[in-house]
């Protein structure tokens, strides 16, 4: 699935420890569908190395393609949406990208002008 909107929460980290050693959670609050008289939110969560990867921060706007997994626990049901793809997108007033390309949530590489090779333009041409 996937969604865009404008990031309007970044809520407190949690961190804990299991049977596999530390761990932490980051939840964020994204606003979707801006252009009607109540847009729709939605909480995802990153674990572990993502969080620091991805940086994520409250006003952003963010493309991201994503799982929902439901999980039951002592008979009640959970879900829990997880991005796979995280992306910068255009802000809807203004029309424009933001500067740093997008974000990859596996290896956290963020793209940015500089990274873009350049290449002729004439090559570019199917003609």
């Amino acid at each position: 699935m996937e969604v865009t909107g404008k990031i309007i929460a970044v809520l407190p980290l949690q961190t804990g420890e299991g049977r596999n050693g530390l761990w932490k959670k980051q939840e964020y609050v994204i606003e979707h569908d801006p252009n009607v008289q109540y847009p729709k939110r939605m909480v995802f969560s990153l674990w572990g190395e993502k969080i620091e990867m991805n940086n994520i921060q409250q006003g952003q706007y963010l493309k991201l393609t994503f799982d929902i997994e439901s999980r039951e626990y002592q008979g009640r049901w959970y879900n829990d949406i997880r991005p796979w793809k995280i992306e910068s997108a255009a802000d809807p007033a203004h029309g424009s990208s933001p500067i740093d390309g997008g974000i990859d949530a596996f290896n956290g590489a963020a793209a940015s002008a500089a990274d873009v090779p350049q290449a002729d333009v004439a090559s570019d041409l199917p003609f």
